[in-house]
Formats: C-alpha cells, structure tokens, sequence
C-alpha cells in the first residue's frame, strides 16, 4: 500500500476533476467484493470539481446517508456527493481506509460538459446485490467471441451499476479511457496502480496517495436509512 499520505484537507485542495478515490474496508462485504473481484480495493469514485462548487465524488453505493448533489434526496445506487462527507462517511461509519489517484490529463470543458452528461443520465441507476456484482465481473471477462446476447444485453447492464461501472463509463466519455469493454469488465482494483488501464491521448494517473481523515468531518450526517456499504 501507499506509503505517502497527506491530510484531508490538503487533498481536497489538490484534488480535480477526474482524480480517483480508493477505500478499503474489513467488513465481511467489503472483503466478499475485493475476493470475488480479485481486488485490493472495494471501492472507487471520481472526484468532480467545477467552478465555485466544494468538491464532489460520483460514485455508486448501496448506501444512502448523504444527500445527492444532483437529485436532491437520499437515494441509493449511482450518487454525486459532497467529497468532504463521502470521504469521512467512508472512512468513519463504513471503516474504511483512503487513498486517492491524480489524473494527469487536462479537463477542458468539453470532458467537463461528458461529465454533466453521464451524471445526468445514469444518477440514481440502482447498485446490484454483490452476487450480483461478482457474476457480472465474471462475465464482462468471458471473450466476446463467447459471450451469449447482444449490443442490447450490453446497454441493458446500464439498470443496475457498481462503482467502478460508473467510474469507467465516466472515463470513456471525458475521452481519456479507450472504449471496447464492457462496464462489467471494470472491479475497483483496475483503478488501483497494480493494474493498468487503457488511457488515451496521453492521460496518466499518479501513485496512490494514502488521505489522513480526521476522526469528525463537518457535515457528515447520520441517517436511519444508512446501510453497510457495497460497491
């Protein structure tokens, strides 16, 4: 694991659109997704920062404790919410550890605009079960020559998204991810440095760099709709 690490503050003043934030947890869940996805992660959104906005992370939970920056509510599945809050309900309700990658690509407004768009079309797509999960991890591995069904079969995995669903899909429509597999193809750990991903037009992502959460963050609030997360 990472041997650098910074505070959280610092890392939310450095991070930027398209950076990557990777936890890890110890629960029975947490540690069902990093086997059954072969991960040494179980989960990962991307950073979000425009304009005047605090920083963001679109991600995908079963959890719904925070409100969604998009829609408004608590909503389980696909979410934008305030990063600050994500880190520190991740890291504090869920037990989870911090790291986070830097993109090393610029994000002009034309990948910022893909962004808006994949929020808009996918937030709130509602989080498998992790059967679920590891069954189409499994099958987004099967050759394409081999695998059964259709472009079709393909959109239809769009009504229910993982983390690293989102992430990826998001990747390929900011133009930085090379398109060809399926979002199923994705678990957290190819977001890890271990792994190794396809980016175009010369995008890089930066070692990981461990994030001191402090033990209260402002903002974070309980709710009796709060679950163990999965991702």
């Amino acid at each position: 694991m990472a041997a650098t690490v910074i505070g959280l503050d610092q890392a939310l003043d450095a991070t930027r659109t398209g950076d990557l934030w990777l936890f890890r947890g110890r629960t029975a869940v947490d540690r069902a997704i990093q086997m059954g996805t072969n991960s040494p992660v179980n989960h990962v959104g991307m950073a979000v920062v425009l304009d005047d906005l605090p920083p963001l992370m679109w991600h995908a939970e079963l959890g719904r404790s925070l409100p969604d920056m998009w829609s408004g509510t608590h909503q389980r599945g696909a979410q934008l919410h305030d990063l600050r809050d994500a880190v520190g309900a991740w890291a504090h309700r869920y037990g989870q550890k911090a790291w986070f990658r830097q993109l090393d690509h610029p994000v002009d407004a034309e990948a910022e605009d893909a962004v808006l768009r994949t929020i808009a079309r996918l937030d709130g797509t509602p989080f498998p079960s992790t059967t679920q999960l590891v069954t189409r991890w499994v099958a987004g591995r099967v050759p394409s020559f081999l695998r059964r069904g259709s472009a079709a079969d393909a959109e239809a995995e769009l009504e229910r998204a993982y983390c690293a669903e989102i992430v990826a899909i998001t990747y390929e429509a900011m133009g930085i991810l090379a398109p060809g597999r399926r979002p199923s193809w994705f678990d957290p750990g190819k977001f890890w440095s271990g792994d190794s991903l396809e980016l175009l037009g010369g995008a890089t992502l930066g070692k990981e760099i461990a994030v001191d959460v402090p033990p209260l963050v402002a903002g974070v609030r309980a709710s009796s709709g709060a679950a163990a997360p999965r991702s």
